[in-house]
């Protein structure tokens, strides 16, 4: 058994057990024989203003719990064709980031070194970029679909470079990420400076904001954004403040003027069929939103992620 704080290997799972797990699915200690591998990243001392996402992955699960398996409107029947387990959540170190973000890459090569997909909930968004790096060391540099309210692609906040509005600046200057081959989808607010959003594409992001998506499907979106990727590995980074706050307001940094539930449903839908190496769904703050139907949109779009995995079929 591993010290409290430090990374898990493959067989030392046991202790990130919880009490409940992602839509009743069986409560992993190894990853030996999982394809996907669903865990908590319970932190929020990355965040730039509400704190409380690290009740996030509790709060998700709870949710999930009347999610059946079945996915009626794309025949997707993910626990069909994959076997997939809750690994509970990784021990981060309440009391600092820096020593957090290296739980977590750590953790992650260990769960990417058995060739297991990782399906994150967080947390606040701050999880992504060690995500990244190890995913990189895996991989290469990835695609990237990045749906948000922000961009996240600041210097720094408050004096530190590596926070949740800072993610994507690092990843990009860490070349974890095939700039070209990166799309934000849902941002908007407003900003510090117009180049805000622009110097960013200056990069090659392609990005999509929210006010060009108003009362717009999305279900033709994909089509574009697979012939771009191709096969190249993707992740995919999915923020609950994308969503208007009439329909997720328990988040840190809410925006109106973001996507609808339908919207988000579609948007997921058209990933199928990309080579989705792992995914995240982050900054669920519960404390915000007592009705937990913030953690319950959370945990559907955390099960149409599950579905667009490479290697589910339909029934």
């Amino acid at each position: 058994m591993t010290e409290f704080n430090q990374p898990i290997s493959g067989n030392d799972l046991a202790r990130f057990s919880g009490p409940n797990t992602f839509m009743r699915l069986p409560q992993a200690d190894s990853l030996e024989g999982l394809d996907v591998a669903i865990l908590g990243v319970p932190m929020d001392i990355g965040t730039s203003w509400r704190s409380g996402t690290r009740f996030g992955p509790k709060e998700i699960r709870a949710e999930s719990a009347m999610i059946r398996p079945y996915n009626m409107a794309t025949g997707a029947a993910p626990f069909d064709s994959l076997q997939m387990a809750d690994i509970g959540d990784l021990a981060i170190n309440t009391f600092s980031l820096s020593d957090s973000l290296r739980i977590i890459q750590e953790s992650y090569a260990a769960i990417l070194d058995t060739g297991v997909i990782p399906v994150a909930m967080g947390g606040d968004h701050s999880i992504t970029l060690p995500i990244l790096r190890a995913i990189a060391q895996k991989h290469g540099p990835v695609a990237l679909v990045h749906v948000d309210a922000h961009a996240d692609v600041n210097d720094e906040m408050f004096g530190e470079r590596e926070t949740h509005g800072t993610v994507f600046r690092r990843a990009y200057e860490e070349g974890l990420l095939v700039a070209d081959k990166v799309y934000q989808i849902g941002i908007r607010g407003s900003g510090y400076a117009a180049t805000d959003f622009t110097e960013a594409q200056g990069w090659g992001f392609q990005q999509f904001p929210a006010w060009e998506l108003y009362h717009r499907s999305l279900s033709g979106m994909g089509g574009e954004i697979r012939r771009d990727i191709g096969s190249r590995p993707v992740y995919v980074t999915y923020d609950i403040d994308s969503l208007d706050p009439a329909f997720a307001p328990g988040t840190g940094t809410p925006e109106i003027g973001g996507l609808t539930t339908p919207q988000a449903m579609e948007l997921i839908r058209e990933l199928k069929g990309l080579n989705i190496v792992g995914c995240d769904l982050v900054e669920v703050s519960p404390p915000y939103d007592t009705s937990g139907n913030t953690a319950l949109t959370a945990a559907n779009l955390l099960y149409e992620l599950l579905c667009v995995l490479p290697g589910v079929t339909a029934r």
